[in-house]
């Protein structure tokens, strides 16, 4: 048996312990949630990632798969997190040339879809963070600077509390 606690922060209880929140009682709905990040890096890291020549292979198309799988397991990394089963999660990369005073980036957008009675906000967090880790490694005898910033929930779509849009 849960107890409520009055703090907003719902992964704790009255007491102020760490649990699991209970979500038994929630009405399943469609949920998405979309996030996004980026990577920054030198042209010449772009160059090659676009190129396809980096030395491991296909680096979008393996951080992309990447992304997948850490939607999938993100209860497995994240400790609070419930197990979902997913219903859809894509994974998308922008490239950004940079300019003068911007670095060359590649953004990936993560959205991911379940019908459930929690949200999947972690999940695409997770997809996209791990998406970019996988370029920084895939890349990194290239380029060791390379910069992920930016990692965010852009969109958050059913349950009770409704859309969130933060763009």
């Amino acid at each position: 048996m849960s107890t409520a606690s009055s703090s907003p922060l719902t992964h704790f209880d009255a007491q102020g312990q760490a649990h699991m929140v209970d979500v038994a009682a929630k009405a399943a709905s469609h949920r998405i949630a979309i996030a996004s990040g980026r990577i920054e890096m030198q042209r010449t890291t772009l160059a090659l990632i676009q190129s396809g020549n980096a030395k491991k292979g296909d680096v979008l198309g393996i951080a992309r798969i990447a992304g997948i799988m850490a939607a999938k397991k993100t209860s497995d990394l994240i400790p609070l997190c419930h197990p979902l089963a997913l219903t859809r999660v894509a994974i998308d990369f922008e490239v950004e040339s940079g300019g003068p005073s911007s670095a060359p980036a590649v953004i990936c957008t993560g959205t991911v879809e379940t019908v459930g009675p929690t949200g999947v906000e972690m999940e695409a967090l997770t997809a996209v963070q791990v998406a970019l880790l996988t370029i920084y490694d895939m890349c990194k005898a290239a380029d060791r600077g390379m910069v992920i910033t930016g990692v965010r929930v852009l969109e958050k779509h059913g349950g009770k509390s409704g859309s969130f849009i933060n763009r």
